[in-house]
């Protein structure tokens, strides 16, 4: 148990040292690029950064995960610690335990952390920096929900309201009546609209059918749990969701004919790109000499750092291939990750072999 405490807390150490500097590098360098367009208001200014802040823990926290177990195995190396530790009877997996659970209840909170407006944080500091405002209203959304095309002109997600609406029911391929209305809102899962205007084109070109018959209607409900949230970031194209979102959208959109892709991405980033550090830092593990007399502590400890930034980098390029819909989501995003757990446990079963021939 003292163990464990320590080689946890001695990684835990290293990782917020690392965090910390890899975040402030990329608010600082942020701060550099966009001085002369951030809010002149002081208290905008500070959420801007704190934001900033957010969106940078969101991007560096997986890469710092191997960084600081990359630090911490050449702390333990170099002190001697590591080869102690084996000659107290320590396997080199009981050793991966504090790492590897400390990292696992890292990536949780990560994941949880999705939950809320965090993974939200770039697009509040960017509608910050450009108009002085968490949320700016979307423009000119055209949808179609159950066979219904929408036009929403405004669409305000914070206030769950929207202005100049349109909406066009069609039967088979032919118009069966248009709906307008000045403005709607969003309330008990449905929008519901105070006052609209309703125009019937005649069916078919009978003489004796009625013509264009146009009605006002009070107090209507449109669009069953369309959320403002799921109409601003899914037909804006963000890919920017909260877990919560994601799942509303997938399962509001399942049946409507709507390429999920770019949602299906977003959740797959979430839960599973972040392991891949797990998986990185167990390999490493495998390649660490007990003492620094058997290999270069610099060689390996520059090796490790240069392979963490080549998979991340590729990681990062596959998935943003994936939201753009170039590549399918299961491909970009899940295929890498299972190439790279075959190469752990490779790395895992490869000792045991040499075990087995040299008893032999």
């Amino acid at each position: 148990m003292l163990a464990f405490t320590t080689l946890a807390l001695l990684y835990l150490r290293y990782f917020s040292i690392v965090l910390i500097a890899l975040s402030s590098f990329m608010v600082g360098f942020d701060l550099m690029d966009n001085a002369s367009e951030l809010p002149t208001s002081a208290n905008l200014m500070l959420i801007y950064v704190m934001y900033k802040y957010f969106y940078a823990i969101d991007m560096m926290l997986p890469i710092s995960l191997v960084f600081a177990m990359i630090a911490s195995l050449v702390e333990l190396v170099r002190s001697n610690a590591l080869a102690a530790y084996f000659a107290l009877g320590y396997s080199k997996n009981r050793m991966m335990i504090p790492f590897l659970s400390t990292a696992g209840v890292l990536i949780g909170i990560y994941i949880a952390l999705h939950t809320t407006n965090f993974a939200r944080a770039n697009e509040f500091a960017d509608n910050l920096r450009e108009t002085s405002e968490f949320i700016r209203p979307t423009s000119n959304l055209f949808f179609t929900h159950e066979g219904n095309y929408i036009y929403f002109g405004n669409l305000y997600p914070l206030s769950k309201r929207a202005e100049d609406i349109r909406v066009f029911t069609f039967e088979g391929d032919s118009l069966k009546e248009s709906l307008s209305a000045k403005e709607a809102v969003y309330d008990n899962g449905y929008w519901n609209i105070q006052k609209a205007h309703l125009i019937r084109p005649p069916s078919g070109f009978d003489l004796k059918a009625a013509g264009l018959v146009a009605e006002d209607k009070e107090n209507l409900k449109v669009l069953h749990d369309f959320k403002p949230k799921i109409l601003d970031q899914v037909y804006e194209g963000k890919v920017n969701f909260t877990i919560g979102d994601g799942l509303d959208a997938l399962k509001l959109l399942k049946n409507q004919n709507v390429d999920v892709a770019k949602i299906t991405s977003a959740m797959y980033r979430i839960f599973i790109s972040p392991w891949f550090a797990v998986i990185l830092m167990v390999i490493f593990f495998t390649y660490a000499p007990v003492s620094s007399r058997f290999l270069n502590l610099s060689f390996f400890s520059f090796g490790a750092i240069l392979v963490t930034l080549m998979v991340w980098g590729v990681l990062f390029m596959l998935g943003e291939l994936s939201n753009n819909k170039t590549l399918i989501p299961e491909m970009g995003i899940i295929a890498p990750i299972v190439l790279l757990s075959s190469v752990m446990f490779w790395r895992l079963g490869n000792p045991l072999r040499r075990v087995r021939v040299k008893s032999r």
